[in-house]
């Protein structure tokens, strides 16, 4: 298990198109030093709501720090996974959303979580709250103050990508736009980074389809060939009980 799994790590709201940025630095060819300061300089006045204003240079820092361990600087195990997310988007800029997400939830497995739980609760009822989505975190991570001061800017940003629609009553929300996913090579990268977000880092197969964690996106029809013919880091074995459970080949 990865220290990943037990860091919280997401201390403001992170917008796509902030990480849409990164991801231009990064296939520019700079050097790790110049995208940081790049990055501070394009967020100087980037506040998350989507408004313009000036940032302090902590909170700035903080939101800087996460985009380079998401794109930039992922821990090792995510390297694979990054390098072909580049490749992907370069040839398909229309799945920059969903290798984002995949990206954020391997980097940050606290956004993963939070997904989760948001995710169970609105298969469960058709609207969800703030409260709710904190009281299973801390069900999960402990009752610390922390979880639930940073789970807010998580649910914030799923606002701003629209994974969520605010309703009339403040911290209460539905589903929000839910995207066709069918591309094989996005489905086979976004398995792998549930994988990488669990603790476990296996699933079966309808785990994964079903997780969840995916609710921004609808899959297309997703077999056991499909995910290791087109991700060769993807592996199956076989339990006595007849379950195939798909992991990450070391």
């Amino acid at each position: 298990m990865s220290k990943r799994h037990e860091t919280i790590g997401i201390k403001q709201a992170i917008r796509p198109e902030w990480l849409d940025k990164a991801v231009n630095l990064l296939l520019s060819g700079l050097d790790t030093k110049a995208i940081r300061a790049e990055l501070h300089e394009y967020l100087s006045d980037r506040k998350g709501n989507g408004s313009t204003g000036e940032r302090s240079a902590n909170t700035r820092s903080f939101v800087v720090n996460n985009i380079m361990n998401i794109w930039v600087t992922p821990a090792k195990e995510i390297l694979p996974l990054r390098d072909d997310a580049l490749r992907l988007m370069q040839d398909k800029p229309d799945l920059k959303i969903v290798m984002h997400w995949a990206m954020l939830c391997a980097a940050y497995p606290f956004w993963y979580n939070t997904a989760v739980q948001t995710g169970r609760l609105l298969n469960l009822q058709e609207q969800v709250t703030q409260k709710q989505i904190i009281s299973r975190l801390k069900e999960y991570y402990g009752d610390r103050e922390t979880i639930g001061r940073y789970a807010k800017y998580v649910i914030r940003a799923f606002v701003y990508w629209n994974v969520l629609k605010e309703t009339d009553e403040k911290g209460c929300y539905t589903q929000g736009k839910i995207i066709d996913v069918v591309d094989e090579d996005a489905i086979a990268l976004l398995c792998e980074a549930m994988l990488l977000a669990t603790k476990e880092g296996k699933s079966t197969v309808g785990g994964f389809v079903n997780s969840p964690a995916l609710l921004p996106f609808h899959l297309s029809t997703v077999t056991p060939a499909i995910l290791v013919n087109y991700n060769p880091r993807l592996n199956l074995t076989a339990y006595s009980s007849g379950d195939e459970y798909i992991f990450i080949e070391n």
